[in-house]
């Protein structure tokens, strides 16, 4: 019994150990981190883009593995927008750490759209998923309209 209380002693403070080590991360790390996931997001929306404007064959199967893939992603890349973030060269707005009610409500509706693609692609009603697909593109569209730098 002693043991069991000695490892789990061990494991917890494992835990609060790995915790600070990951909220002291640099900012450029974090910066790298987010545009990583952001990075995997468009090669796993761009083919479902494709689909939805009818530039590449409707594959459900792929809508699903892709849809399933985008929402893990879509969690990843928020805490990289820590304030300690802010003044490392990226392609982020300043509005992105000065209005962040707005920009929390961007992630949400971001997270929200993946969602419901989601539970859409199960269905198979191409015209439903490709309906939803759009709604994804819009949401992330709108995030980008508001707290990105345009482009070239």
């Amino acid at each position: 019994m002693k043991h069991i209380g000695t490892l789990l002693s061990a494991a917890v403070m494992g835990l609060v150990i790995s915790a600070t080590a990951a909220a002291q991360a640099k900012p450029e790390q974090l910066v790298k981190q987010r545009q990583a996931a952001m990075t995997l997001q468009g090669k796993y929306f761009g083919p479902l883009g494709a689909m939805a404007q009818g530039k590449a064959p409707y594959n459900a199967e792929l809508v699903r593995q892709n849809a399933a893939f985008l929402e893990v992603l879509a969690k990843m890349p928020w805490d990289g927008f820590a304030a300690s973030t802010k003044d490392v060269k990226s392609a982020t707005l300043p509005a992105a750490y000065t209005d962040t009610a707005k920009f929390k409500e961007a992630q949400d509706r971001s997270q929200s759209e993946i969602s419901k693609l989601v539970s859409v692609s199960k269905s198979g009603d191409e015209a439903a998923v490709k309906a939803q697909l759009g709604a994804v593109g819009k949401s992330c569209g709108g995030c980008h309209e508001n707290f990105r730098e345009k482009q070239q």
